[in-house]
C-alpha cells in the first residue's frame, strides 16, 4: 500500500498497532507465568483482559473505515517481545526476573503509547472524532498500565531484586 496521504499513514499505523496487540496477546500469558510476584502476575493477567478490549476497539475503527486490519507485521513489537522472551530464558533469580519483566513490559507500553498518541492525533486531524476518542481511551489505559508497573517496581519488585534470596546458594 502506498502511503500518499495522512489517511494512508493513519491506516498503516493502525494496522501496525493491531498486529502489535495480537503479538502482546500471545506474550502476556507467558509473562504472567514467568513472574514470581503475585501482584506482577495479576498485573499481566489484568492487562491481557484489557488488551482484548483494545483489539475490539481497533476492529470497530477498521470496520468504520471499511478496511481490513490485517496485512502488516509490527517488527518493532516482534523485537521488543523477543528481548522479553530472551530474558525469560535466562537463569535468573525470581526477583531479578520480575524486575526484568517489568522493564521489558514498560518498553512495550511506551511503544504502544507512542503509537496510540500518533494515531489519535491523526484521527482528530482527519475528522474521525469517535475513533480518536476510542484511541484516547486505549492510550489512557496504556498509561495506567505503565504507571502500575512503575509503582510495582518502585514499591517492592526492584528492592527485592537488590537483595535476592541467597539462602538457596
Amino acid at each position: 500500500m502506498a502511503i500518499a496521504t495522512l489517511h494512508d499513514l493513519y491506516v498503516d499505523e493502525l494496522k501496525d498497532l493491531y498486529n502489535a496487540e495480537h503479538q502482546i496477546l500471545k506474550a502476556l500469558p507467558k509473562m504472567a507465568k514467568a513472574a514470581s510476584h503475585a501482584e506482577l502476575t495479576q498485573a499481566f493477567k489484568d492487562h491481557l483482559a484489557e488488551t482484548k478490549v483494545q483489539v475490539e476497539r481497533l476492529e470497530k475503527i477498521f470496520k468504520k473505515l471499511d478496511v481490513s486490519p490485517k496485512g502488516k507485521t509490527c517488527k518493532a513489537m516482534e523485537g521488543l517481545l523477543e528481548e522479553g522472551k530472551d530474558l525469560m530464558a535466562e537463569d535468573a533469580d525470581p526477583a531479578v526476573l520480575d524486575a526484568a519483566l517489568i522493564a521489558a513490559a514498560q518498553r512495550v507500553e511506551h511503544y504502544e503509547m507512542a503509537g496510540y498518541g500518533c494515531v489519535r492525533t491523526f484521527a482528530r486531524l482527519l475528522g474521525y472524532d469517535e475513533a480518536a476518542d476510542m484511541l484516547q481511551e486505549t492510550l489512557d489505559e496504556e498509561g495506567t498500565a505503565d504507571k502500575k508497573l512503575t509503582d510495582l517496581a518502585e514499591s517492592v519488585i526492584n528492592s527485592e531484586a537488590v537483595s535476592p534470596d541467597t539462602s538457596s546458594n
